[in-house]
């Protein structure tokens, strides 16, 4: 089933929509989730979350990409209780992914929401800019919330050389963040 289909499911509030969406696209929920929150049970609380949040969602919205809507729904709210169960301890792993790019994009209480879709645009246009093995790079670490080794693992490279890539990526973007006047 494509997702045009699974989108008129939803529209027809019919609850294979659901299903058919998890079947077609919950490997990669699962994936975005198990990278942010490292535990299982947790993941699949969001993804069902997330489930919830699209069946609230469709309709009215109809989106022009079925899984990019819903993998920013399940980032969002993997996001959300990562940050409520590590309120009182510090998470390595995703704590230092976001500490990455602190250099490059400005905070969450400097963001309000029309300087969110300014910053959303120009990282899309950056994203333009760089080769496309730079882009998957950054989302795969970025958006995806992979790790170096596993990013690593996957293009048979070194962890070393794809930190310093992605060091080289990261200071492209602040440069051209600058240039736009998103960051001083």
């Amino acid at each position: 089933m494509d997702d045009n289909q699974i989108i008129e499911l939803f529209f027809e509030r019919n609850e294979k929509a659901i299903s058919a969406l998890s079947q077609k696209h919950g490997k990669l929920f699962r994936k975005i989730a198990g990278n942010i929150l490292k535990n299982e049970a947790d993941a699949e609380e969001c993804i069902n979350d997330a489930y919830l949040a699209v069946w609230n969602t469709i309709p009215p919205q109809k989106p022009h990409s079925l899984s990019s809507f819903v993998s920013r729904i399940v980032r969002n709210i993997s996001t959300t209780r990562y940050h409520h169960l590590s309120a009182e301890k510090r998470n390595n792993f995703y704590d230092t992914t976001l500490d990455e790019l602190l250099d490059c994009i400005p905070s969450d209480e400097t963001v309000d929401d029309d300087s969110a879709e300014e910053l959303s645009a120009a990282l899309n246009d950056f994203l333009a800019t760089i080769s496309e093995e730079d882009a998957a790079m950054f989302m795969k670490r970025y958006w995806y919330g992979e790790t170096v080794s596993d990013i690593a693992k996957e293009w048979e490279m070194t962890p070393h050389y794809i930190s310093v890539r992605l060091s080289r990526i990261r200071e492209k973007l602040r440069k051209f963040l600058e240039k736009r006047g998103i960051i001083i």
